[in-house]
């Protein structure tokens, strides 16, 4: 930006698209306060690469992620919303107005700003793993479990979440394996016992996934036991990552309070940081939840919180 140019200002930005960024615009356009909403880099965040989604009401037969999001966008356009497909690559939060910057380093100033940036499942890395993603590579039971019933599916990972993951989908499938790669698991001790006190799910310990193998869909894994060095290969049409999530937060850190694992930390019930007129929604802050649904919902609260603290703080 020239030095001579005064950076452009806005009532609410929008950092990130997805249901959660897309809804807040929707309630903030709404309520007149003319967001500009940046999609980042994955523009729809991560159900973009989503092929069906099944549990998002109003949808009764079902959507593609791409489909949804798109009607999502429009849908917060027709209210007035302004979208750029573009990054933000940095903020200054210090002082009001706050201070944001793209990636072509365009400055601008915004009264309130929501961070709707999700968060990025973590994957293994191995041979076939990208190639199946949403041809049974998945990193959400909840999401695709449905899906694989009365199928043989297998987890990997030895946190609460793949023990959760392995325990629901259970439910749905004849036999789980859970491919674990020391001889103990993270997990609290009580997803363990339940883990290990269900006779569908399989525990393979000292287990390492080599490969995912099939041609059109996942057919089967090719694991090695890390401590004999033996491989084989375990029959499966699901193969779920339960590996973890990384939140997409790494600029606000100078700024807002986060946990450990980077998720930012909401007051309450409410979407307010520990910055005034910064809000936070969707996966960036949900570490519990991480659905499609609940990312909208919170969505609604941060335009909600904005839109009041603006009229609060006399900035309408």
């Amino acid at each position: 930006m020239s030095e001579n140019t005064a950076p452009t200002h806005h009532k609410v930005l929008i950092i990130g698209s997805g249901p959660a960024g897309y809804t807040a615009a929707i309630y903030a356009a709404r309520a007149g306060l003319k967001p500009m909403l940046y999609t980042g880099q994955q523009v729809g965040g991560q159900l973009i690469t989503t092929t069906e989604v099944e549990n998002f009401p109003g949808y009764a037969h079902g959507i593609s992620g791409p489909d949804m999001m798109e009607e999502l966008r429009e849908q917060a356009m027709r209210f007035g919303t302004e979208v750029r497909y573009e990054l933000i690559q940095k903020v200054d939060f210090s002082s009001h107005p706050h201070r944001a910057w793209t990636d072509s380093d365009e400055e601008m100033t915004a009264d309130a700003v929501i961070i709707s940036t999700g968060a990025e499942a973590k994957y293994l890395g191995v041979p076939g793993e990208s190639f199946f993603l949403n041809r049974g590579v998945s990193a959400c039971a909840v999401c695709d479990g449905f899906f694989f019933r009365e199928m043989v599916v297998a987890v990997v990972g030895g946190g609460d979440t793949a023990a959760e993951e392995a325990s629901y989908l259970a439910g749905l499938c004849p036999e789980v394996h859970l491919l674990v790669r020391s001889d103990s698991m993270r997990a609290s001790k009580i997803m363990q016992e339940r883990v290990k006190a269900n006779p569908k799910i399989k525990i393979h310990w000292n287990t390492e996934t080599l490969e995912v193998l099939g041609e059109e869909k996942v057919s089967g894994i090719r694991v090695r036991n890390r401590i004999s060095g033996e491989e084989n290969t375990i029959a499966v049409k699901g193969f779920f990552v339960a590996i973890g999530h990384k939140p997409n937060t790494e600029i606000f850190k100078p700024y807002v309070e986060m946990n450990e694992m980077g998720y930012i930390h909401t007051h309450g019930k409410s979407t307010h940081t520990n910055v005034e007129g910064v809000f936070a929604c969707g996966d960036a802050q949900d570490f519990t939840y991480r659905q499609a649904v609940t990312a909208a919902g919170t969505g609604c609260m941060a335009a909600l919180d904005a839109e009041r603290w603006i009229k609060e703080t006399g900035r309408d």
